[in-house]
């Protein structure tokens, strides 16, 4: 880790948790630049090592604020994060095991991609959905922002879905051979709505107040004891909710369909352990440096000392499962992912979509996705090294279980 502060260009210090200041790409650093100098940031900005440009905050940033929200630092897929199941299946026998549709592997994969929805997908029919039925409920809550109670109901149909982009179910082996599941996903449209409609708030109270903030820093903020930030954080925290519960459904809907399979084809009776649920894009009231402050994480997870978290690779790569150190410095937090090397554009560019199917199968991945066109988007060689990245946090983190993929549904 290593400290940025320029009195000249700084007013708080930039905290990057990097080996080496060339790899900080020029347009993360000047997002970073402009969170240092907002006059409500306590102590630092903090960079994780797996930080990329985003939009306003850059992705893998961490800050704490004082007495504001900012929707843009929380980001548009509130909620997203990470689930993880251990099993007692061990990989060569999914690997090995033949049925009619190739390997019990390939079976499970195509059984997945055909069973939950994908994408811009969503059910049917409604679904049922405890959140949404509380959040009906108490539907007063969120009457400041009466515009978005619709997105509310049209949730029934989102739950249980995966999304698109870098949104993944994949199926691992960890380094004893035995069988990990692990799902991202987050909010869903639910999520991304409310950033919008309460960013664009925050912009217009800015305006009115004559706001020093410049925005086209795309950090217009919301001081958390007025209505407009109250109500803001009433909708995250539902879109939190239900994030975390549309985890838990796949989850579910995913051991079903390897109960299904296992079950038809051996003696196994599977059995799953050591559950995680943990969002990486939200805001929380937490005490640090004694003060009680609102910690953004924009890709990043709380690692708490004690928490357990999920450190993901690039697709066909390797994931991590880690307990946090509880290091104040980060404000108690890790990194997310391996973080992009490359945008999606350049990516599709510089990779074919034969060479990323081609690069799977080689490494003994089998892929399920309903449309090849934008996998390239997602090459393991588009993101950074996970290794590197956990070596450069092991002062947050200590690591519990390396995985590699062996199955990967994408949307």
């Amino acid at each position: 880790m290593y400290t940025i502060y320029d009195k000249q260009k700084n007013s708080r210090p930039i905290k990057v948790w990097l080996s080496d200041k060339d790899i900080l790409e020029e347009g993360c650093l000047e997002q970073a630049t402009n969170l240092s100098n907002l006059p409500f940031i306590h102590k630092w900005v903090a960079l994780m090592p797996d930080t990329h440009m985003g939009k306003g905050m850059p992705i893998g940033g961490v800050i704490a604020t004082d007495g504001v929200i900012i929707p843009n630092a929380v980001g548009v897929d509130i909620g997203c994060g990470m689930a993880y199941m251990q099993t007692n299946i061990e990989a060569a026998f999914l690997k090995n095991t033949k049925t009619a549709n190739g390997s019990l592997l390939q079976g499970i994969v195509g059984d997945i991609l055909r069973n939950i929805p994908l994408g811009f997908k969503s059910h049917n029919e409604p679904q049922t959905s405890p959140t949404i039925d509380v959040a009906l409920a108490n539907v007063d809550t969120y009457i400041f922002a009466k515009e978005l109670i619709p997105e509310i109901k049209k949730s029934y149909y989102q739950i249980g879905t995966l999304g698109g982009g870098n949104h993944f179910i994949e199926l691992q082996e960890d380094e004893e051979g035995m069988v990990g599941i692990m799902l991202h996903s987050g909010s869903r449209h639910l999520g991304h709505q409310i950033c919008k409609f309460f960013h664009a708030v925050a912009r217009e109270q800015n305006q009115k107040w004559f706001s020093l903030v410049p925005d086209n820093h795309q950090l217009a903020f919301l001081p958390v004891n007025s209505i407009e930030g109250q109500s803001y954080i009433e909708w995250m925290n539902l879109a939190l909710s239900f994030a975390k519960e549309n985890r838990d459904r796949m989850m579910h809907d995913i051991t079903g369909i390897i109960d299904k399979w296992v079950m038809r084809s051996g003696s196994i009776q599977p059995e799953y352990s050591n559950y995680i649920n943990c969002h990486h894009n939200y805001a929380a009231i937490e005490h640090h440096y004694d003060k009680n402050v609102w910690v953004h994480r924009k890709g990043a997870i709380r690692a708490r000392e004690g928490d357990m978290g999920i450190i993901p690779g690039a697709m066909g790569s390797y994931s991590y499962i880690v307990k946090g150190k509880g290091n104040a410095e980060s404000f108690t937090s890790c990194s997310h992912g391996a973080g992009r090397l490359m945008s999606r554009t350049k990516a599709k560019a510089s990779f074919s979509v034969e060479e990323v199917i081609t690069d799977l199968k080689n490494t003994g991945v089998v892929l399920g996705k309903n449309s090849k066109v934008d996998i390239a988007e997602e090459s393991r060689y588009s993101y950074k090294d996970i290794d590197t990245v956990i070596a450069n946090e092991l002062d947050l983190i200590t690591t519990i279980k390396k995985l590699r993929t062996i199955g990967v549904v994408k949307g």
